[in-house]
């Protein structure tokens, strides 16, 4: 896939930050990590003790001792590309770019302390990923952040074959 467009999703993510009611220090950082089906089965392996693949994995390392506030990673999002290309050809009302900026989403609402393991929860998660995706949509293009790789995009000729 083509990588996202840094300027916009470093203002989208901060957004996304704002609405997901993530009170982090003015200079803590967010680390997005844009991976495929093998590094995501392996981070869910080895961190989250869960086999196989799956779309975000989220640490939040604020309430770490260790955690120094300044310029410091205080999010880190495992986001699986694959998982959102998958799904999103698979969802009418989704693609590749809304997937994306879902896992986002989700993976902040977890790092804000959402939980999704439980009924309840979940249904509370899933609506306020639905309000943080409407306000989003309101100011973001996610196709242009997040822009799909098509044969279209490729041209071919005899030398390059």
């Amino acid at each position: 896939m083509p990588p996202p467009s840094r300027k916009q999703i470093r203002k989208m993510t901060a957004r996304a930050v704002e609405l997901a009611g993530l009170n982090l220090p003015e200079n803590a950082l967010v680390s997005l990590n844009f991976v495929g089906d093998r590094m995501m089965a392996h981070v869910n392996l080895e961190y989250v003790g869960h086999t196989g693949t799956t779309d975000v994995i989220s640490f939040c390392y604020c309430e770490d001792d260790m955690f120094d506030i300044e310029d410091e990673v205080a999010v880190e999002l495992f986001i699986c590309a694959d998982t959102a290309r998958r799904e999103g050809e698979a969802r009418k009302d989704s693609s590749y770019a809304r997937e994306m900026v879902l896992y986002i989403v989700h993976g902040l609402l977890h790092a804000a302390g959402e939980d999704d393991l439980s009924p309840e929860p979940r249904r509370r998660m899933r609506r306020r990923e639905r309000q943080v995706m409407k306000k989003l949509e309101e100011d973001y293009d996610f196709n242009k952040i997040f822009p799909e790789y098509s044969i279209r995009d490729v041209s071919l000729n005899k030398d390059s074959l």
